[in-house]
């Protein structure tokens, strides 16, 4: 095991140990996970951010990630490596391209190449284990079942049956009676709304990284997450905070 394969790029605040009720909070960089740290905070919890380096593309993310957990002020950042390119059959994780320039009817016409087969469920078992070991039964999870591509593993059904999972499988939900919730506040929102309750919320969108085939470090502004970061501002009647590859601002 090497130096990158788990870090911790934010340790333990003063005084957030007990701030209240400790939550695992997934944190990809993106819009969604930065919205869904400001709801899990705004609800009292206290969160615990963890990220992953899965072999993605778009790894400018995870630097997105940290800044968004500094900003966040979570208890603990924790970046957890492992290799998904193993597996491929991905844009994000094999060499497929991405697709650019899509519209809205194209992005929702079945699973899209960006899908990383299995992504949020293992995403959501590092989760289930180290919320277990903080005895903590809320995990918060940003996926989004209307601007989200229809991937598989962010709609409602998924989400449910975790949560069932997660009771059955663990220590603090057989023997000790836990129920494990699985967190999914923005499930149902469009991105227009996401981001309305985010700067409601005082979330930074200029910390935050969504593009999948980001440019010297640059949104590409043509890729799904791009097209549907800008719709969503537009919609919601404020300026993306991204400067864009080209030059272009959101």
């Amino acid at each position: 095991m090497t130096a990158r394969d788990h870090e911790v790029t934010t340790g333990p605040r003063r005084g957030t140990e007990t701030a209240g009720r400790p939550a695992v909070v997934l944190l990809s960089g993106g819009l969604d996970s930065a919205t869904c740290l400001a709801i899990a905070r705004k609800q009292g919890f206290a969160p615990y951010a963890l990220s992953f380096r899965y072999g993605q593309r778009h790894e400018a993310e995870l630097q997105a990630a940290a800044k968004v957990a500094e900003a966040g002020q979570v208890v603990r950042h924790l970046v957890v490596a492992f290799d998904l390119r193993a597996f491929g059959g991905s844009a994000l994780t094999d060499d497929i391209a991405v697709p650019k320039g899509r519209s809205v009817q194209q992005m929702g016409a079945g699973v899209p190449v960006t899908y990383v087969p299995a992504r949020n469920t293992i995403f959501l078992s590092f989760a289930l284990a180290w919320a277990e070991t903080l005895s903590c039964a809320d995990i918060f999870i940003g996926v989004n079942a209307l601007d989200y591509s229809g991937y598989p593993d962010c709609r409602p059904a998924f989400v449910e049956a975790f949560e069932r999972l997660a009771t059955t499988a663990t220590a603090m939900g057989t023997e000790q009676g836990q129920r494990v919730r699985v967190h999914a506040p923005l499930m149902r929102l469009d991105k227009a709304q996401i981001i309305a309750w985010g700067l409601k919320l005082g979330v930074d969108y200029g910390l935050t990284h969504s593009c999948y085939d980001p440019v010297q470090g640059l949104a590409c502004g043509a890729c799904d997450a791009c097209l549907l970061r800008l719709k969503g501002f537009a919609e919601a009647g404020a300026e993306d905070p991204l400067d864009y590859a080209g030059g272009g601002h959101g």
